[in-house]
């Protein structure tokens, strides 16, 4: 009487620890949802049309030029202050603008962390153009470099602005 009890005893801790387990993965894919459900979406860019030539004559120069077209294209984007701690996602992107600002590619150099986030950013760089022309560089188009570093709000803000982490 008393093997049965007990194995009946182990029995249900078992279950209880299995459902626990499920319980557990529940919430955490319930958490993880509101980081997805940012991602599905692309905002519209706020700024329209050609944007103002860039004066830049090195590519540093106008990832600058860039990234504030960027900033003032997402606003609703873009994180103000400090970014936490630990990031959703960072991300590092070449770009290349032809002479007139439009792009050309996009291609992605250090793939995010969260899958999610790479088609968002390079959509949003794509729905940004025309970009600031690079008038000044002398060249056919320009390609530069920016790491997208991205809370799990959607907000961002890229490396060549950033205000550095708390």
């Amino acid at each position: 009487m008393f093997g049965a009890t007990a194995s009946m005893h182990n029995e249900s801790k078992n279950m209880a620890r299995a459902w626990g387990c499920r319980a557990v993965l529940a919430a955490m894919l319930l958490a993880a949802a509101p980081a997805w459900a940012q991602f599905s979406m692309v905002p519209a860019p706020l700024a329209a049309g050609a944007a103002k030539p860039s004066a830049a004559t090195a590519d540093k120069a106008y990832r600058t030029d860039a990234a504030r077209h960027l900033y003032a294209a997402f606003p609703m984007r873009v994180m103000r202050g400090k970014m936490p701690p630990l990031m959703y996602s960072v991300m590092v992107v070449e770009t290349e603008i032809d002479a007139t600002g439009q792009v050309v590619n996009v291609s992605v150099v250090r793939k995010p962390a969260a899958d999610e986030v790479a088609p968002w950013v390079i959509a949003m760089i794509r729905r940004a153009g025309p970009f600031p022309a690079p008038a000044a560089m002398g060249t056919a188009t320009v390609r530069y470099l920016d790491i997208w570093l991205v809370d799990k709000s959607g907000l961002f803000q890229l490396d060549t602005l950033t205000e550095g982490q708390r």
